[in-house]
């Protein structure tokens, strides 16, 4: 069974302490996989749900052909290896701005994304997403201006809650329209949130994308021993 606890990771980082760390939940019976950034936990391997469907909902309203995706944000990797189980993914591109993180996965540090490092499609870019989408030169160091057919983005708390004040911009107009510049014409756009819909998000998110939608997705807290629920918003180009 290992050790109760375990840090496995740590590194101070522009925005704040960031660390990985293992233990054992005996209630549960299961080893849980936390990532903290100062004192405030970003991500729990015993919510996955809403990471996971962050791709799954992202992925389903576009045709069957071969898909160019990015993921913001890489995390526990979960909303990454689910799109890899796309068949129709061809090529994903990871844009993390820690090399850490990146580093966690490299080392196999988290069991449950195993072979999202290893598998020829994924790609590693260490980079700010929110500063690749405002310079215009996007996601791909190698063909500025790329198009990609999605963007998964799982960074912030949400659209109102940013880690770093540099991240509002992103969120308006301006910033949404900067970002569908990067998607091909019938691209999607997928955001997850911590937070339930957000009506002026969601008129935001019109005025850029001719549709869009605030997908719900509830789950059960087994610490709190309730419903939990997320927000994943889907517009399309």
């Amino acid at each position: 069974m290992g050790a109760r606890f375990e840090e496995l990771a740590w590194r101070e980082t522009p925005i704040g302490e960031i660390s990985l760390r293992r233990r054992r939940d005996p209630s549960l019976d299961v080893d849980v996989y936390e990532v903290k950034l100062d004192d405030e936990f970003l991500m729990s391997s015993l919510f996955p749900v809403a990471e996971i469907e962050l791709a799954r909902l992202g992925l389903a309203s576009l045709a069957g052909r071969a898909l160019d995706v990015v993921v913001g944000g890489l995390g526990l990797g979960y909303t990454a290896r689910t799109a890899l189980e796309d068949p129709r993914v061809r090529s994903l591109v990871v844009v993390e701005a820690i090399e850490d993180v990146i580093d966690w996965h490299r080392r196999d540090l988290l069991p449950f994304a195993a072979g999202l490092a290893a598998d020829s499609r994924t790609r590693f870019v260490r980079a700010d997403f929110f500063a690749a989408v405002a310079s215009g030169v996007g996601f791909d160091p190698e063909a500025p201006g790329r198009r990609f057919d999605a963007v998964l983005l799982d960074v912030d708390h949400s659209p109102r809650q940013v880690l770093h004040p540099s991240h509002a911009d992103f969120y308006t107009v301006d910033g949404l329209r900067r970002l569908a510049a990067l998607l091909q014409p019938d691209g999607v756009f997928a955001l997850w949130s911590n937070d339930p819909p957000d009506a002026a998000f969601q008129r935001t998110l019109t005025e850029v994308f001719p549709t869009s939608v605030a997908h719900v997705v509830r789950f059960p807290n087994p610490l709190q021993g309730r419903e939990a629920a997320n927000t994943v918003y889907v517009a399309r180009h």
